[in-house]
């Protein structure tokens, strides 16, 4: 990898695309509906325009990106399956048996999996990219959980990752993730980027119960405490208190925005991800569509420091790009409203009578 591709790709990142996106919200006054009456479908419609410059952007072949690590801090007993389950998770998905491969053949959908961190070597398979950059990260409460140097290559690895796919013909990515742990981690860097108490970013991860919950808010805020990582500095973050997992998301993220092509965020994990990229790349944020509100409290307080709207809220708190998936017909749906519905003098339709006021 270049060392120059993370800061290249920043470079490639421009703003949405005004003229399409004033189209798109110019043929929405059109169509015969009340103005506003399809909600965020009428939003999502215009920043596809504005992330694709076309009013029918192409949004196939559509591609979800697990990413793959495993966490040092489980050895502080912060969750509730042991780290081996990482691996043996890969293998499911490589296999076709998770969630994420059923909701992917469910929306045509094709899963890879970014191993950048998975603490078990894994068996080569046409569906992986083996990128390790480390076999997990080291326990945040006794030292930083990678280097800077390793941190930056695993945004990289998200980029390279990215870029392969869009090149193979993607024209939508979605992104998931993969690593025991990492739920500590996102709250972690949850906690560091938005300035909110631990305990209000910590929630019960894959079950972890009451106990599990003291112990997960104790080993972060002795991490914090220990590292003191740089609120405005996204590397130092996630280099201290983050996983490798959670950077290569970013670094799916700003390929996706470099490249205009629209990127749907899964839950917690993948928003801690994007809000990295977000601070890496401000204008990074317009590419990014938000599939669901995660279960995860840290989610909720992420989303409101991106001032990002989920599309959908239905408790879940799995990861793997399942929400992510889930919200793909609601994307089509606001292309496919923008573009088939009949104007008002299409379909001879009264327009609202001018200086009425709705009841």
């Amino acid at each position: 990898m270049s060392q120059h591709l993370l800061a290249a790709t920043i470079n490639q990142v421009s703003e949405l695309n005004g003229v399409a996106m004033e189209a798109a919200r110019a043929r929405q006054q059109q169509l015969t509906k009340p103005l506003g009456a399809l909600g965020i479908l009428e939003d999502l419609s215009a920043q596809l325009a504005g992330m694709t410059g076309q009013l029918r952007p192409i949004l196939a072949p559509r591609s979800v990106i697990v990413c793959a690590g495993d966490h040092g801090v489980t050895a502080e007993g912060v969750s509730a399956y042991p780290s081996e389950v990482t691996a043996q998770m890969v293998l499911n998905f490589l296999a076709g048996g998770a969630a994420v491969n059923v909701l992917a053949r469910l929306f045509n959908s094709s899963v890879v999996v970014l191993d950048v961190g998975v603490a078990t070597t894994l068996p080569t398979h046409p569906q992986l990219y083996a990128m390790k950059i480390r076999p997990s990260t080291n326990n945040m409460t006794q030292e930083a959980a990678m280097s800077r140097r390793e941190a930056v290559a695993a945004v990289e690895a998200g980029i390279v990752v990215a870029n392969a796919e869009i090149a193979a013909g993607a024209r939508l990515l979605l992104t998931g993730d993969m690593g025991i742990g990492n739920t500590t981690a996102t709250a972690a860097i949850t906690a560091v980027l938005t300035g909110t108490p631990v305990s209000q970013v910590v929630g019960m991860g894959t079950g972890i119960g009451l106990p599990g919950w003291r112990r997960k808010c104790d080993a972060i805020e002795r991490a914090l405490a220990l590292h003191l990582p740089d609120p405005n500095d996204p590397m130092d973050i996630l280099s201290k208190v983050g996983g490798l997992e959670i950077g290569a998301i970013a670094g799916i993220a700003l390929a996706g925005a470099a490249a205009r092509v629209p990127v749907i965020i899964d839950g917690a994990i993948a928003t801690a991800g994007a809000a990295l990229a977000a601070k890496l790349c401000p204008a990074s944020k317009a590419f990014m569509i938000i599939g669901h509100r995660s279960a995860e409290p840290c989610h909720s307080v992420l989303l409101n420091y991106l001032e990002l709207r989920p599309i959908l809220d239905l408790h879940l708190h799995l990861g793997e790009g399942s929400g992510a998936l889930l919200a793909l017909p609601m994307v089509d749906a606001a292309v496919a409203t923008l573009n088939e519905m009949a104007t008002f003098s299409e379909a001879k339709v009264a327009e609202k009578e001018t200086g009425q006021v709705d009841m």
